[in-house]
This record gives structure tokens, sequence and C-alpha cells, in this order.
């Protein structure tokens, strides 16, 4: 099975316990799947975040490959 790396910041950092782990994943596996995988939807629902794919901004629906690198960025609040 492929083996991609998760990089985790901020709140979902917190909500996993870690900055970065490795999964491994199913051929054809989407980085929606994986997100869903990682985090069980919050009582408002699914947080909305930001996909990385090895750095660059993907689609949900795009499909991991074995040695990638992904993130999912929280939203960011500030004042």
């Amino acid at each position: 099975m492929p083996t991609i790396t998760l990089r985790h910041f901020a709140s979902l950092r917190e909500r996993r316990g870690t900055e970065r782990e490795t999964l491994e994943v199913t051929p054809g596996t989407t980085l929606r799947a994986v997100y869903g995988t990682l985090f069980a939807p919050i009582a408002d629902g699914p947080l909305p975040v930001a996909c990385l794919r090895n750095q660059r901004q993907a689609s949900p629906d795009d499909a991991v490959s074995a040695g990638d690198e992904v993130a999912f960025l929280p939203p960011f609040g500030g004042g």
C-alpha cells in the first residue's frame, strides 16, 4: 500500500496530538477521504480546510500518490 506523510497545523495538530505522521492509503484515495479518516466531523459539521499536496493547493477530490506530503490548513482567525 502507498504511504503518505501528513503534516498538521494549528487546531488540527491539537486534535491529532502530533504535527507529523504517516498513513497507508489504498490507490485512488482522495484528499477528502484522507481528511475524513483523520478527523471526525465536529458538532457544527466538517471544518472547512484548505488541502495541500506536496506544498501546493489541491482539490479535495485529487487522489494521493505514494510519497506525497499532505497538509490540511484550518481557517485562520485573528484580530
